[in-house]
């Protein structure tokens, strides 16, 4: 499952690595001190570009929560392969829109991969390693986005964006060994082997349905999801864009900063899972949420070092949040209805990410400064860790405890 999230992230993170390279092939760069001059594509027509892009991940939902019908091994499969086949598509974009329109196919699949191999690590672990098991998840996209950039900044100017999206061919072709090594989870199949009816009702007719019970958790798991991606959205997706053309920064230089980023960002998964198994789920998703949006906040603060010392914070924070947050995603809800809950939150993900980036973008025209814009976006979302009071915490609990069929 892991190496299917490396593939997924390979894939998914290879439009914000590009993306200056992107910007300055499709658009106009000059000598003067505006955002244009220096970017290529003007704010406004990037974030909105990036927003369909993002708003596409919607239709994870619907596959998400096919898996919990037809299976999560035929629907991972079939969505890593086609995310992949899509990407290195996209190598042949003839302007800056099918670029958008061909990441806005293949980002749906991408997504759904990601939310079914949570879904899959949940199932397959019992509670002592469970979140060890998501941050094992977490792990692998962040592997497979490292790897995109690390070979960017290695290959240099030759390689060009073209050459970036064409390397997806490469785990695209390694798909059938996966194939031969993953299964379908013991619970997923103990369910379906007793008729349960609760799968008869996921079924395509009523795809994304939830029991009324479970909506008022599910809703609130939602609106947190949309917070955070409303910062992470835009803060990661215009890194490369602020680094390179608006701050000058060498490919060698952001492709560094990525290559930090590993060893960082494997130190937050270790304190995020010993955080949710310690401390509880709840309290350690609310202090790394409120972290990442001040990390956000410094990485466009307005100076070289500032970009390093943000992104690295953003990355130890995030990838500390991320065990806690997927196993509460997981342990609050049965598993008939696990993958199109997984579903919910990756769709409230992309909501809360394209309305920061089209906020973003707007902000950063309307102000000429990054820096304030991202002031703007990051603040209010701090607030919004007080609602994870209102969950119940699940720390300590199998999955039929803490979410009973």
């Amino acid at each position: 499952m892991a190496a299917a999230t490396v593939a997924a992230g390979f894939a998914q993170f290879g439009a914000t690595t590009a993306l200056g390279d992107v910007a300055r092939a499709f658009g106009e760069t000059g000598d003067g001190t505006s955002t244009v001059a220096r970017v290529g594509l003007s704010g406004t027509t990037l974030g909105i570009g990036l927003a369909i892009v993002r708003l596409a991940s919607l239709a994870s939902l619907p596959l998400a929560s096919l898996a919990d019908s037809h299976g999560r091994r035929r629907m991972l499969l079939g969505c890593v392969s086609g995310g992949l086949a899509v990407t290195a598509l996209a190598a042949l974009s003839p302007g800056y829109w099918w670029f958008v329109a061909l990441f806005a196919i293949g980002r749906p699949m991408l997504s759904a991969t990601n939310a079914i191999a949570v879904v899959v690590a949940a199932e397959e672990t019992e509670t002592r390693d469970r979140a060890k098991a998501i941050a094992l998840m977490t792990a692998g996209y962040g592997i497979g986005a490292g790897l995109t950039a690390l070979v960017r900044g290695v290959a240099g100017e030759g390689l060009g964006f073209r050459g970036v999206f064409a390397l997806a061919l490469v785990p695209l072709a390694a798909i059938p060994l996966l194939a031969r090594r993953l299964e379908e989870p013991d619970r997923y199949q103990r369910l379906r082997a007793a008729g349960d009816p609760e799968l008869a009702a996921t079924r395509p007719a009523v795809l994304g349905h939830v029991r009324a019970e479970l909506r008022p958790r599910l809703w609130l798991l939602a609106v947190l999801a949309f917070a955070i991606a409303f910062v992470t959205g835009p803060m990661n997706t215009f890194l490369f864009v602020y680094a390179e053309n608006a701050l000058g920064m060498s490919r060698s230089a952001t492709a560094a900063m990525v290559l930090a980023a590993g060893p960082v960002g494997l130190v937050g998964l270790l304190i995020g899972r010993w955080a949710a198994d310690r401390l509880g789920r709840r309290v350690t998703a609310a202090g790394t949420q409120a972290l990442v949006a001040l990390a956000g906040m410094l990485t466009y603060s307005g100076s070289r070092a500032a970009v390093a010392a943000g992104y690295l914070a953003a990355i130890l924070v995030a990838s500390a949040y991320a065990p806690s947050f997927g196993a509460l995603g997981s342990e609050l809800f049965p598993t008939s209805v696990r993958a199109t809950v997984a579903g919910w939150l990756v769709a409230a993900g992309v909501l809360g990410a394209v309305a920061g980036l089209v906020a973003f973008g707007l902000l950063t025209d309307a102000l000429d400064s990054f820096a304030t814009a991202a002031v703007l976006i990051c603040a209010p979302v701090v607030l919004t860790c007080v609602l994870f009071a209102r969950l119940p915490e699940t720390r300590g609990l199998e999955l039929e405890q803490s979410a009973p069929e």
